[in-house]
């Protein structure tokens, strides 16, 4: 029956094939709409932080798959703006935006996936993966696979020899749920091939490497049981129902819960893992670090010291002998006493030093004189003089 005014919710100047996107009654449309909104600004903003990353990366492995990941959120946000296709009413754009995008951009994710998973295995059986640029390749090559057909498709339904006296909008509206799934076949293939990719790397050596297997084998499993749901439901399970008209709201539901897989399960995950690196992956060569990781003198002081441990340089005897030698009660770094001088700098008494234990500097001279041999018979007469010296002081 045709609707006497619009919707509650909606105004009398909108259009009735924009119904859906503020029908109170209907809200399907205006949840899809809402979260897809959601996406679409979750989607650039991840972008944003990806190449604000970029400069960052210090893994130049981990720094070949960014092209990827940027691939997916491209893809991620034109399938968040596609589910407003499957929203407003069918007419001849949103049924060729319909029919063309669906196929491409889920061909641009799993494309991505799919050379993931691939440059994982080249890595783990060779140890390097291809560059960048021939990921990017790889991956674009995949997704024009899926442009050719569903562009042949189109052209062999609506431009090709079209009935007179037939609306456009009528031919681009006017296919089989069947034909629909039967021209995504080849995004299936891309499917099965990103999840079976990735079962390899799952026992790779290094941990960061498992972590991105694990990433795509998850999404990619997600992913599959999405699209069992939704072909189910819009090939036969609606009209089991007896509800036809929920066919649309299927295929919104369906792509937008498969672009917030895609962003929560891989594309988020990989980006927090831009800046990280994995411990078990092999360390720096020796050049990058000129510091040992432990002090030998931090070492050395809590150390006992050894007996049989020679002393840095020689000590002067002359002036050890006059102390008693002292035993240590706590351990001493052997280093204690150096003072950075050379070794051949030894310590010299200076006059205010004698002076200050009672000697000067002639007393040194005669002693020095009567150490000498030729200073022995002259021992005599200063011995004499200076018994006469003592006896006039004592009296």
């Amino acid at each position: 029956m045709a609707l006497t005014g619009p919707p509650r919710g909606c105004g009398t100047s909108i259009g009735s094939i924009y119904y859906n996107l503020c029908d109170l009654a209907a809200a399907w449309g205006v949840v899809v709409e809402a979260v897809a909104a959601g996406g679409v600004l979750t989607s650039f903003v991840l972008f944003v932080i990806l190449m604000a990353c970029l400069p960052l990366v210090t893994d130049k492995e981990r720094k070949g798959t960014v092209a990827l990941q940027a691939g997916v959120l491209i893809s991620t946000l034109g399938l968040f703006g596609l589910a407003f296709a499957f929203v407003v009413g069918r007419d001849s754009t949103s049924c060729v935006a319909r029919r063309f995008l669906f196929g491409v951009l889920f061909s641009g994710c799993l494309a991505c996936l799919v050379m993931h998973g691939l440059w994982l295995v080249l890595l783990r059986r060779r140890g390097w993966g291809p560059g960048s640029w021939m990921l990017c390749l790889g991956a674009l090559g995949l997704m024009l696979v899926e442009v050719i057909i569903n562009t042949e498709w189109l052209l062999i339904t609506v431009v090709r020899n079209p009935p007179s006296g037939t609306d456009a909008s009528e031919l681009s509206c006017d296919f089989a749920n069947q034909d629909f799934v039967m021209a995504l076949i080849y995004v299936m293939v891309l499917l099965l091939a990103a999840v079976l990719m990735s079962v390899p790397s799952l026992t790779h050596r290094h941990k960061q490497w498992r972590r991105d297997a694990a990433f795509i084998l998850v999404s990619g499993l997600f992913t599959v049981a999405i699209w069992m749901a939704w072909i189910t439901m819009y090939v036969g399970g609606n009209r089991a129902l007896g509800d036809a008209s929920w066919d649309d709201p299927t295929l919104a539901v369906a792509v937008v819960a498969n672009a917030w897989v895609f962003l929560l399960l891989y594309a988020i995950p990989e980006i927090c893992l831009l800046t990280q690196r994995d411990p078990d992956l092999e360390p720096p060569h020796d050049g990058d670090h000129i510091y040992p990781s432990r002090s030998l003198v931090f070492d050395n002081i809590h150390k006992e010291p050894e007996p049989h441990r020679q002393t840095v340089y020689m000590e002067n005897k002359a002036f050890t002998m006059e102390e008693p030698p002292t035993v240590p009660s706590k351990p001493v770094s052997p280093y204690g006493a150096y003072n950075g001088q050379l070794r051949s700098c030894v310590y010299q008494p200076t006059e205010i030093a004698l002076i200050a234990k009672g000697l000067t500097k002639m007393d040194q001279d005669t002693m020095m004189r009567r150490a000498s041999a030729s200073s022995l018979n002259a021992g005599g007469s200063s011995r004499s003089s200076l018994d006469h010296s003592l006896g006039s002081l004592a009296s």
